[in-house]
């Protein structure tokens, strides 16, 4: 397979990548032309900060070729498509792409994960058939894939909440998961010993995801979109998702938990800890728990009055 490589202006680069996908193209990505000169341009900041633009002023548009495709052909339709108006980009060229087996190679990205001295996480690509899986020493391991929904167990917040979980969580609890994603909190909380657990999501496909993997786990989840979820109160609360969610969402997850229960909220940058603690503060105490690369988990218990 072959790449075509299209340098053009940052103020280009998006419709380039639309008229390009329009015109056959396999898929297409945009990197910084100044990638590893003095010139580069970050665009990520660190927790914390902001970046300071939004685009590279000098791009690479990387459109990967179908077998047998004319890249001139291409580039033709691309523009007919875009409306560009003639506005061929700075100059293009091509290179081959390897032959890999891309299954392989992606799988190899993602190893067994360990989360603290309790849990880890192991794709199902390190399990032997027929084999129990590796756990650490009074903890648990829990078989999750890489896919469409949110955690892995790579990302900071959700170590946080399942660190929480593994030393936190009373035995026995009834623990609600809301923004379940993957399930990975909800699954973590039934091998735990939670008495019940209950995963919500606003995304279909987030909660198939909880189900499978849960059915995967051998435990159970009550996995469910908004809608789907009984009235009821929990003594756990876990909700994973970003501080402007937490705070909208801030009278429904407090009045889910139980009196003397437990609320865990993560997704919240150390800077925005106040504000979401702020919006939790007429129904529980929100406090930070603990860090993680700039990421906090903060926790509060509601009044058993």
């Amino acid at each position: 397979m072959r790449e075509l490589l299209l340098s053009c202006p940052g103020d280009l680069a998006e419709s380039w990548s639309d008229a390009l996908l329009e015109a056959g193209a396999l898929s297409v990505s945009v990197e910084d032309a100044d990638s590893d000169t003095d010139a580069e341009q970050p665009l990520f900041g660190e927790p914390g900060t902001e970046p300071e633009t939004v685009g590279w002023n000098r791009n690479v548009v990387v459109a990967l070729l179908p077998d047998g495709a004319d890249p001139a052909q291409l580039l033709e339709a691309a523009l007919a498509a875009s409306g560009l108006d003639g506005k061929l980009a700075e100059g293009w060229s091509l290179r081959d792409v390897p032959d890999a087996d891309w299954v392989r190679l992606t799988q190899a990205q993602f190893g067994p994960i360990a989360v603290g001295d309790k849990v880890r996480i192991v794709p199902s690509w390190h399990v032997e058939p027929g084999a129990a899986l590796d756990k650490p020493a009074g903890g648990i391991a829990i078989q999750l894939d890489p896919g469409l929904a949110f955690g892995t167990g790579s990302h900071p917040t959700t170590h946080l909440c399942l660190a929480w979980l593994a030393h936190a969580m009373p035995a026995g609890a009834n623990v609600l998961d809301y923004g379940c994603g993957s399930g990975i909190l909800a699954i973590a909380a039934a091998m735990l010993g939670a008495r019940a657990v209950h995963g919500v999501d606003i995304d279909a496909q987030a909660v198939q995801a909880t189900q499978d993997n849960a059915a995967v786990n051998s435990v159970t989840i009550q996995a469910s979109l908004p809608d789907g979820l009984a009235d009821g109160q929990f003594d756990v609360v876990v909700a994973n998702i970003l501080s402007n969610p937490l705070k909208v969402l801030a009278p429904m997850l407090s009045g889910r938990v139980l009196p003397g229960g437990q609320l865990v909220l993560s997704g919240v940058l150390a800077r925005q800890a106040e504000e979401v603690a702020a919006a939790y503060a007429p129904w529980l105490e929100m406090t930070v728990w603990q860090e993680r690369e700039g990421w906090v988990c903060l926790h509060g218990r509601r009044s058993a009055v």
